[in-house]
C-alpha cells in the first residue's frame, strides 16, 4: 500500500474548495472519527474524549446509525458533533452518479448533518458538483492508517504526533480494529500537554 499521509491525492487538487484543514483556529486540532457508530469502539472512545474534556466530529454511516441508534443519540448528547459518512460506505469512483448520491442523500437525512465526508476519500467530479450544493464536503489534513493492520499502533501513533499542526483535520476510525484505540488516550494527554485545544468541524470553519 502507497500510503498518503497528507490531503487525499488526487482529492486536493480536483476539489480546491474542500475542507482539508481549518486556517485560524490558532494552536487548535480537529480530531474526526469515521465509520460508526460501533457498539465495541464507540462506547471506549467516548469515554477516553470525556476523560480529557475533550469534542470530536464523528462522521457516521446511515445504517450503522440505524443499527445503534442509542450510540447515535450519546454522540450528539456528549455535545460532539456529527457528519454523514454515507448510508452504505460507497465508493464514489465505483458507483454510478445517481445511486451515489442518493445514497449520500439517505445518509444525510438520518444522521441530519449537511457536512459530508467521501467514503475513501473518492468521488466524481459529477458527484461532488451535486453534493456541495447543499452539503459541506470535509476530507482530511492527516491520516495516520489506524485502519491499516500492516501498521502498528506504535508506527500510527508516531505518523501522528510528527506530523499534526495547529489546523490540522485529523481523520481516526470509529470501529474495533482501528489501533486508534491502542493510543486515543495517551494521543490526547500529549496533545493538551503540547498546547494544542480541539475544536468541532461545522459549517462556519476557514477552509484551507
Amino acid at each position: 500500500m502507497i500510503r498518503n499521509y497528507g490531503r487525499p491525492f488526487p482529492a486536493a487538487i480536483i476539489y480546491p474548495d474542500a475542507i482539508y484543514n481549518i486556517r485560524g483556529s490558532g494552536k487548535k486540532l480537529y480530531l474526526t472519527f469515521d465509520d460508526g457508530p460501533d457498539p465495541e469502539s464507540t462506547p471506549r472512545i467516548l469515554d477516553i474524549l470525556h476523560s480529557h474534556g475533550v469534542k470530536a466530529t464523528f462522521f457516521c454511516t446511515g445504517n450503522r446509525v440505524v443499527a445503534a441508534p442509542g450510540l447515535f443519540a450519546r454522540i450528539a448528547a456528549e455535545g460532539h458533533r456529527v457528519g454523514n459518512h454515507g448510508y452504505s460506505h460507497l465508493n464514489g469512483l465505483k458507483t454510478p452518479i445517481r445511486d451515489y448520491c442518493a445514497d449520500v442523500f439517505r445518509g444525510r437525512d438520518i444522521t441530519c448533518s449537511n457536512l459530508f465526508r467521501p467514503p475513501y476519500g473518492r468521488l466524481r467530479v459529477r458527484q461532488y458538483r451535486i453534493l456541495e450544493r447543499s452539503m459541506k464536503i470535509v476530507f482530511w489534513g492527516l491520516m495516520p492508517y489506524d485502519f491499516d493492520q500492516n501498521l502498528t499502533s506504535a508506527g500510527s501513533y508516531a505518523i501522528l504526533t510528527h506530523r499534526m499542526r495547529s489546523g490540522s483535520v485529523i481523520v481516526l476510525h470509529d470501529k474495533s480494529s482501528s489501533t486508534s484505540l491502542q493510543y486515543l488516550d495517551r494521543f490526547l494527554k500529549k496533545a493538551l500537554d503540547d498546547g494544542y485545544s480541539f475544536g468541532l468541524v461545522d459549517d462556519s470553519v476557514t477552509r484551507s
